[in-house]
């Protein structure tokens, strides 16, 4: 069979015999991929899976596609390399093939560093977590760390590869440092943010889901970036608020809040007897004490003042749930058990009333008839 073939035949210009072994190289190329790719690199993963350190899993998964990206570059190299091309003149093929090998190989380092970014992360997040006892900080601080190292490794790995192609890297620089000081005088807000973002770490006046009021905005922390927080609000609209207003203005965040505070005057009419009243203040006080609900660290019931048409009772107490929709069952909860103790005792809730009186009308008119 194969001694009719003529390996010294030409197809487009390459023996036959090179096309073929260009060939057999691609195929083995693409084999022994398929094979690292369902075989060995699964049996690595599960070595990776029986160890507790979960350190070596995130190696594991971040080197393993290049590896794959790698296969297929020494296989295309070295089958691209035996045809021996030449079709444009002046060109050296082999130096062109060099090249195009070191900058692919380049590439490939890169995105394996890029990867391996998660590795670093996340051993300084395990140390954030060791030295502070936050986990919030270390949760807010590793995706800005993690998107300034890929931004620098993508930085620094595209001056490298411009290197490798045969470019001066030196007057890119250059030029880069000549631009830089009317870059940086355009990036003052940028850096104020930045700066913004690191009091923000290091203070923690909230953190991501936390329920804050700024300036109007009123809703939750939806993420910290470098250059902005994102409040969702409870109309579900997003708003975008930068760094460095955020660490300059008063911000009060609803969900520090141990316990939730109820402040309130009810008033009875001044029909009430004063055995009345003070029946129901201490039945309210009973009412405040036996509710699981309600925090029992301090709570006020007291009959205050005598205002213009009721007889005033200030109840002054904290739900110990500050959840909203909780908040609110405890208060309607206890306003009705109070509507209940009112109407037990025989009061009535003021409102107000104004009285008239008419001096001396009243006769006059019934001496005229």
């Amino acid at each position: 069979m194969f001694e009719s073939i003529n390996f010294q035949q030409e197809f487009l210009g390459i023996p036959l015999g090179r096309v073929t072994i260009s060939f057999l190289i691609l195929l083995a190329t693409f084999v022994f991929r398929k094979i690292f790719d369902s075989i060995i690199s699964k049996q690595i993963r599960k070595l990776s899976d029986k160890t507790k350190i979960k350190y070596d899993d995130i190696i594991v998964s971040s080197i393993i596609p290049p590896i794959n990206a790698l296969i297929i570059v020494i296989g295309c190299f070295y089958a691209v390399s035996v045809l021996k091309l030449n079709f444009i003149e002046g060109v050296d093929f082999k130096e062109f093939l060099a090249k195009s090998y070191k900058t692919a190989f380049a590439v490939i380092g890169i995105w394996c560093v890029f990867r391996l970014t998660e590795l670093f992360v996340e051993i300084i997040k395990n140390l954030i977590e060791k030295s502070s006892a936050d986990s919030e900080l270390a949760h807010q601080f590793t995706p800005m760390l993690r998107q300034s190292l890929r931004v620098t490794i993508v930085v620094l790995g595209g001056i490298l590869v411009i290197q490798n192609l045969g470019y001066s890297v030196g007057s890119l620089l250059a030029g880069v440092g000549i631009g830089g000081l009317a870059i940086a005088l355009a990036a003052q807000d940028t850096l104020a943010n930045l700066f913004g973002t690191i009091v923000m770490l290091t203070d923690k006046p909230f953190k991501v889901g936390d329920w804050i009021e700024f300036k109007g905005v009123d809703g939750d922390v939806e993420s910290v970036g470098f250059r902005s927080v994102k409040i969702r609000t409870w109309a579900k609209s997003l708003v975008t608020i930068p760094n460095k207003l955020i660490t300059s203005e008063v911000i009060e965040n609803w969900s520090a809040m141990p316990k939730r505070r109820v402040k309130m005057k009810i008033g009875v009419t001044y029909e009430s007897k004063p055995e009345q009243v003070e029946k129901l203040v201490i039945k309210i006080r009973e009412l405040l004490k036996n509710s699981p609900e309600v925090s029992q660290d301090f709570f006020l019931v007291n009959f205050t003042e005598f205002n213009a048409y009721s007889l005033d009772i200030l109840i002054y107490y904290f739900t110990v749930s500050t959840a909203w929709a909780e908040h609110l069952a405890t208060r309607q909860k206890l306003n009705l058990e109070i509507m209940k103790l009112v109407e037990e005792l025989g009061l009535s809730f003021a409102f107000p009333t104004h009285s008239l009186y008419f001096e001396n009308q009243l006769s006059s008119v019934n001496s005229e008839k």
